[in-house]
């Protein structure tokens, strides 16, 4: 992985703790790693923490409030060699099934050159509902690769299918 650019995207679920292993893990295989989070996933885990780990700013907005600088959508899906989102959640897998792009993670999606992988999470009953399978098939119908949700101990307390994959086992996705 030496020398290659991951755009990380993170979304708002509670497996986001695990990304700072995740940024840990590529970088020690000297990847470059860019950052987007979706406004929920700053609930989970810091931006400070992202853009510190991956020695980069970190991207949530189209736009910088306080400077005005716009951030390129169009531009950071083409800098990548992969985009991988992780954690995704069922509304963000949601969005990228039907094109939406209400935010800057999104629309980074639409206009990537790049491949894309995911690592779902989500809850047991979210990942086996019907929709979620049906989002999963579509993706993957659309050339995104799935690195599938394992099985184990869930937020909720319930034991079952839907954490995200660990962060060893992405790297072994990536590589």
């Amino acid at each position: 992985m030496k020398g290659k650019r991951i755009l990380l995207g993170i979304t708002g679920g509670i497996a986001a703790y695990k990304i700072a292993f995740l940024i840990r893990l590529i970088k020690k295989k000297e990847a470059e790693v860019r950052c987007i989070m979706t406004p929920a996933s700053c609930d989970f885990i810091s931006p400070l923490t992202i853009a510190t780990l991956s020695e980069n700013p970190v991207l949530i907005d189209f736009w910088n409030q306080k400077d005005g600088t716009w951030s390129n959508h169009v531009e950071l899906g083409a800098w990548a060699d992969v985009f991988l989102i992780a954690p995704l959640t069922a509304n963000t897998m949601a969005k990228l099934v039907h094109g939406q792009s209400d935010n800057l993670l999104t629309a980074t999606y639409l206009s990537a050159t790049c491949p894309v992988m995911i690592a779902p999470a989500m809850d047991l009953d979210m990942y086996a509902h019907p929709a979620t399978l049906r989002n999963i098939a579509q993706l993957e119908s659309d050339h995104v690769h799935v690195i599938p949700a394992e099985f184990g101990e869930l937020a909720s307390g319930l034991v079952g299918k839907g954490r995200m994959a660990e962060p060893e086992h992405i790297v072994d996705h990536l590589i």
